[in-house]
């Protein structure tokens, strides 16, 4: 199946998250911020076929991280989430990276079906 890097700081979410999605088969790596999570995109060269992180965190938001990843590993298909109207917003303007923004909360059936989706857009490509 496919590698997905989840990146959160709630860790009750992150790890829900984890598992829901490990449901469908697929490899999950998790980070606690951004940070973590470009650095381990940058130690293993890109090679997971989604990234899905949270726009709010501390250090390195998701927004900033997108941009990197992007910038960095062009070919990654990054999936957004918040529970933030005003987070929302400041994804508008990625449409162009980002493939869709998840609104928290959510439940299992809606973050696997978004995940599916996104995996399925990158496979069209």
């Amino acid at each position: 199946m496919s590698r997905i890097l989840i990146a959160d700081d709630e860790e009750p979410l992150r790890l829900l998250v984890g598992r829901a999605i490990g449901m469908d088969g697929h490899e999950v790596v998790t980070a606690e911020d951004g940070a973590e999570a470009l650095e381990i995109l940058t130690e293993q060269e890109g090679r997971f076929d989604l990234l899905l992180t949270d726009i709010k965190m501390p250090i390195m938001d998701g927004i900033a991280l997108a941009l990197a990843a992007a910038r960095d590993f062009p070919d990654l298909t990054i999936l957004l989430m918040t529970g933030f109207a005003d987070q929302r917003e400041r994804a508008t303007g990625l449409n162009a990276i980002v493939h869709d923004v998840v609104t928290k909360p959510f439940s299992v059936a809606d973050i696997r079906t978004a995940v599916a989706d996104a995996l399925a857009s990158r496979n069209k490509a």
